[in-house]
C-alpha cells in the first residue's frame, strides 16, 4: 500500500492547511481547556460555522446535505491537519459523527431539512441517549419506556453517562416500546428536544474535576410519532448504525501519546532508563499497529463499505495505552505528580488530567470486555457466549 498523497490529495491537503492556518493557531498544550464552558461553546460554534462556510464541515456528505461531496481520504486528510491546530471540535463530535448520520439514514425529508443544516453550521448540538444504570454494556436491556398515546409517545425513565447532555439542544433517544418480545426486538428510536418539559439533565461530577457526563430523567415527556426514526420495534437496527459510527469516532483517544511522554522523559533526563525505553517501544509498536489498522478501515470506507466490528480494536488499544502512558509520566514526576493544577504541574498537568478521565474512555462507547467479545465473535469467528435470555421476552426476564 502506498501511504503517500496522490497529486489530488496533496493539493487538498495544502488547501486544508491554508484554511486552518488562516483561522486557527497551532496546537498548544492546554489551550482548549482555558476559559469557562460558555466561552468554549461559543468558540466551538464559531469554528463549526467557519468550517461549514468554507466547505470543510463534513467533507464526505453530499452537497445537498451541506457537505463537500468529497472523498473519504479527503476527510481523513482534513482530520489529520485539523488535529495540528487548536480546533474546538468536541461539542459536535457526537452530533455530526453519530446522531445526524442516523437522522439522515432513517429520518424523513422533514427531519433532514429541519436538523441537518443547523447541526452542520454549529447552531444546534446533539447528544446520544442510550446507556442506563442497569443497561450500559447491554444496551438492549434498557428499561426507559414509551407508551403510544394517539399521535404521541409518552416517555418515562432514566439515562446515564450522556456526554454533553447539559449543553445539547436535541438527542437521539432509544427506548422500549414493546416488553413482550425479546429485548432486541422491542426498541424504538426517537428524536427528543432536550429543552422540553419533563427532561431533567443532571451533570455528574468526575474525578478529573469536569462534568462532561450526565444523568437524564424523563418524566411524562411527549414526543410526536413523526419524530420517530425507523419503524416501531426496529430501534436496535437503527441503533447499530449509530454504534458502528460510534466505534469509529471513539477509536482514537485525544491525549498524550508516546511522542509526548518521550519528549517529557528527554527533558526530565530519564530517557536513558532501560525499563522506560522498553515501555516506550511497546507504545510505539501499538501506535503503529493501530495506524495501519486505521488505513485498512479507510480503504474499506473508500470503497463505500460500512465501518465494521474491527473498529473496536482501536478503542481497546488506545484507551488502555493512554492510561498506562499517563500513569508512567506521573510516576516519573515523583512527588510533583500529585499536582493537578495546570498552572503549577509539569507539562500543564496534561498527564494528570488525562489519567483521571482515561478510565472513563475504557467504558464510553463499549467497555473493554464487550469490545473483546465483539472482536472474538465477529472478527475472529469464535463461538458466542451462552445467552439464557435469547428466546425469552423482556417482560419474562424482568
Amino acid at each position: 500500500m502506498d501511504f503517500n498523497d496522490t497529486p489530488e490529495e496533496a493539493e487538498f491537503r495544502a488547501e486544508a492547511r491554508a484554511f486552518l492556518s488562516q483561522h486557527l493557531k497551532p496546537k498548544t498544550p492546554g489551550a482548549l481547556r482555558s476559559g469557562n464552558r460558555e466561552d468554549f461553546l461559543a468558540r466551538a460554534k464559531a469554528w463549526q460555522k467557519t468550517k461549514a462556510e468554507g466547505g470543510f464541515a463534513q467533507i464526505t456528505w453530499p452537497k445537498e446535505m451541506g457537505g463537500r461531496g468529497g472523498t473519504v481520504m479527503q476527510q481523513v486528510i482534513w482530520g489529520q491537519e485539523e488535529a495540528k491546530f487548536d480546533a474546538p471540535t468536541g461539542p459536535f463530535a457526537i452530533g455530526l459523527g453519530m446522531c445526524i448520520p442516523t437522522v439522515i439514514a432513517f429520518g424523513s425529508d422533514e427531519h433532514k431539512q429541519r436538523y441537518v443544516q443547523k447541526a452542520l453550521k454549529g447552531e444546534e448540538i446533539w447528544c446520544q441517549l442510550f446507556s442506563e444504570p442497569a443497561a450500559g454494556s447491554d444496551v438492549a436491556g434498557l428499561k426507559t419506556k414509551a407508551v403510544k398515546d394517539g399521535d404521541e409517545w409518552v416517555i418515562n425513565g432514566q439515562k446515564v453517562w450522556t456526554s454533553g447532555a447539559h449543553y445539547s439542544d436535541f438527542g437521539i433517544l432509544l427506548v422500549r416500546t414493546d416488553p413482550n418480545v425479546p429485548k432486541h426486538k422491542g426498541l424504538t428510536m426517537f428524536i427528543v428536544d432536550m429543552k422540553q418539559p419533563g427532561v431533567d439533565v443532571r451533570p455528574i461530577h468526575q474525578a478529573s474535576g469536569g462534568s462532561e457526563f450526565n444523568e437524564v430523567y424523563f418524566t411524562d415527556v411527549r414526543i410526536a410519532d413523526k419524530d420517530r426514526l425507523g419503524e416501531p420495534g426496529m430501534g436496535w437496527k437503527v441503533a447499530l448504525v449509530t454504534l458502528m459510527n460510534e466505534r469509529l469516532a471513539v477509536g482514537g483517544s485525544p491525549g498524550p501519546d508516546w511522542k509526548e511522554i518521550m519528549d517529557y522523559a528527554r527533558s526530565a533526563g530519564t530517557l536513558s532508563n532501560q525499563a522506560f525505553r522498553d515501555k516506550l517501544a511497546d507504545w510505539y509498536v501499538a501506535a503503529q499497529g493501530y495506524k495501519l489498522t486505521k488505513f485498512r478501515t479507510q480503504t474499506a470506507l473508500s470503497r463505500g463499505e460500512t465501518p465494521g466490528p474491527e473498529n473496536s480494536i482501536g478503542k481497546i488499544i488506545n484507551a488502555n495505552h493512554l492510561q498506562d502512558i499517563c500513569n508512567s509520566a506521573i510516576e516519573m514526576q515523583d512527588h510533583f505528580g500529585l499536582i493537578v493544577d495546570k498552572d503549577e504541574a509539569p507539562s500543564d498537568a496534561v498527564f494528570q488530567e488525562s489519567f483521571l478521565w482515561a478510565p472513563g474512555l475504557r467504558i464510553a462507547g463499549g467497555t473493554d470486555e464487550i469490545l473483546k467479545n465483539i472482536i472474538a465473535e465477529r472478527v475472529l469467528g469464535l463461538p458466542q457466549d451462552v445467552r439464557v435470555d435469547k428466546d425469552k421476552t423482556f417482560a419474562e426476564m424482568n
